[in-house]
């Protein structure tokens, strides 16, 4: 089965980058040092700082594998480069207005790597962002949420990052 793309905005692979260097310049090193001292110390069967070390670096590890397998796959794409400004595609925020709930909602369409539902980031393969791909302001979708069938009618598109208010 071929892996499907990890598409990510510019924003979102430099924070996969960020947390990789991190984890391999800083604190991989540190515990690794951790370790050798607690080694250094004698038995290590029941040497706490030892046997928490090596889980810790064990978790680091297979985290700095992880974070390297989304970005050799990574596809960087960079939304202020969208040439159809009024369509939503990746990258895109959009306004929403709930036909059933009388209210707005805000979202940023991004990769799977940059979900954070606090800020109203949704990945581009959930069933909200891909009713919405290809939309445009005035144009309803409907999409099955956990409560039900819901309809939103699109107000608004952006492909720059709205003004904190």
């Amino acid at each position: 089965m071929a892996e499907q793309k990890n598409y990510i905005t510019p924003e979102g692979y430099a924070r996969l980058k960020d947390e990789f260097e991190q984890l391999y310049k800083i604190e991989r090193p540190k515990v690794v040092s951790d370790v050798s001292w607690a080694a250094s110390n004698g038995d290590r069967s029941e040497n706490g700082d030892y046997i928490y070390g090596k889980k810790r670096l064990r978790q680091i590890d297979s985290r700095l594998r992880f974070l390297m397998k989304r970005m050799d796959i990574a596809v960087v794409v960079d939304p202020q480069t969208q040439q159809d400004l009024e369509k939503i595609y990746f990258g895109a925020w959009v306004e929403l207005y709930s036909l059933e709930k009388d209210s707005e909602h805000h979202y940023r369409i991004v990769g799977q790597d940059e979900l954070d539902p606090g800020k109203g980031y949704i990945s581009w393969i959930s069933p909200l962002a891909r009713a919405l791909l290809g939309k445009q302001p005035g144009d309803v979708i409907r999409v099955e949420t956990p409560a039900g069938e819901e309809s939103f009618e699109v107000v608004d598109v952006s492909y720059h990052a709205p003004a904190e208010g």
